[in-house]
């Protein structure tokens, strides 16, 4: 089968199926990024998570816990099927520069190309052992602080790549037609695409440079193993 006849089977096939997840539907928080994904002829996404704060122990409340508690923050995640390794790799730069710097690609026997879009800031503090409590109300006080925060700065990468899939979007569609833009106007073509480069590489830089001057502190001074990224 052409490639490209089944990838467009594939698609079609994945977006009539039934949410099947407890929500039901696409979280508020990603559902402007998976609806500009679907609404490309080369990219559908497959499963999304926009980020969670979940306290782990059998669905109880912590006070009644038995086992071993759990607090996690879990952040976004994404898996998009991409028609052309091209198409993922431009997805997959966006990501990294967006702060997903977990992000990555794969490749399936049957010609499935899968990128994942996640990053390295969860987190995962264990708050009990057999049901006996083994930190302070303050200390778990402070731990959702954390989260909390967390899930902010979650929010706010997940806008920053929603911006700049925009302007690679924008800048790849300006290039593939290129005949069609210089008959309208080429001046203002020309400076549109200048203006698209400037605003996402100058976004891209200052969001990064914030990144770099904080790697020292993603966790936010505390210590604590990082969610485990192959979910």
């Amino acid at each position: 089968m052409d490639p490209s006849a089944a990838f467009r089977r594939w698609k079609a096939q994945s977006l009539s199926k039934a949410d099947l997840s407890r929500k039901g539907s696409v979280d508020e928080d990603a559902a402007e990024v998976v609806r500009l994904l679907n609404s490309r002829e080369r990219f559908f996404t497959t499963s999304s998570c926009a980020g969670r704060i979940v306290l782990v122990d059998g669905m109880v409340a912590l006070e009644k816990a038995s086992g071993d508690a759990v607090l996690k923050f879990e952040p976004f995640v994404l898996h998009v099927q991409c028609r052309q390794l091209q198409d993922a790799q431009t997805l997959h730069s966006v990501a990294i520069d967006s702060g997903f710097r977990n992000s990555g690609i794969t490749v399936g026997r049957r010609g499935k190309i899968m990128l994942a879009v996640r990053s390295t800031h969860g987190l995962e503090v264990p708050l009990s052992h057999k049901g006996k409590l083994m930190v302070t109300e303050d200390y778990i006080d402070f731990l959702l602080n954390i989260a909390n925060q967390k899930m902010e700065e979650n929010k706010k990468r997940i806008e920053r790549f929603y911006n700049c899939l925009q302007c690679a979007m924008e800048r790849e569609t300006t290039n593939s037609h290129p005949k069609i833009k210089e008959k309208k106007d080429p001046s203002c073509t020309h400076k549109k695409e200048r203006h698209l480069e400037g605003a996402c590489s100058k976004r891209i830089t200052e969001e990064n440079q914030k990144e770099l001057e904080n790697d020292h502190d993603d966790d936010l001074g505390i210590s604590a193993n990082i969610f485990p990224e192959d979910y």
